[in-house]
């Protein structure tokens, strides 16, 4: 795991440490190819220089976004962007985390890419890339 994304989970509450730490340890297993670093002050999963997924800690919970989850089609992913499209899903237990869901949710999340990477260059524009 990324020394910098461990550090940002060592500082979480036992239980949301545990979230934070499995939430971490399936995205690396399963997005091997990503680029991991700690961006706006939260752990997020890049591919090719495009942000693709990354937790938080919220009111709510600890937040897994996925920047293009809106396109899924995924039910578990509740919680929609209004602006982009990203969606959602808060935990607040380890037993919340289904993982058979998260690891198809990151499948596809390789298959389902929106170029945020370039949204300020074009303005506010997204463009599909997958």
């Amino acid at each position: 795991m990324n020394s910098e994304i461990q550090a940002f989970n060592n500082k979480q509450t036992v239980g949301d440490k545990e979230i934070c730490d499995l939430l971490a340890n399936i995205i690396d297993s399963e997005l091997t190819e990503a680029e991991s670093k700690i961006w706006h002050a939260h752990p997020v999963w890049f591919l090719d220089g495009n942000p693709i997924v990354g937790y938080s800690k919220q009111k709510k919970g600890i937040r897994l976004m996925f920047w293009s989850g809106a396109d899924f089609d995924e039910v578990g992913l509740n919680v929609k962007g209004e602006k982009f499209k990203d969606a959602s899903i808060f935990y607040n237990k380890l037993s919340d985390i289904n993982t058979d869901d998260l690891k198809r949710w990151l499948i596809k999340s390789k298959e389902i890419q929106w170029d945020y990477k370039n949204i300020v260059k074009r303005k506010g524009l997204l463009i599909k890339l997958r």
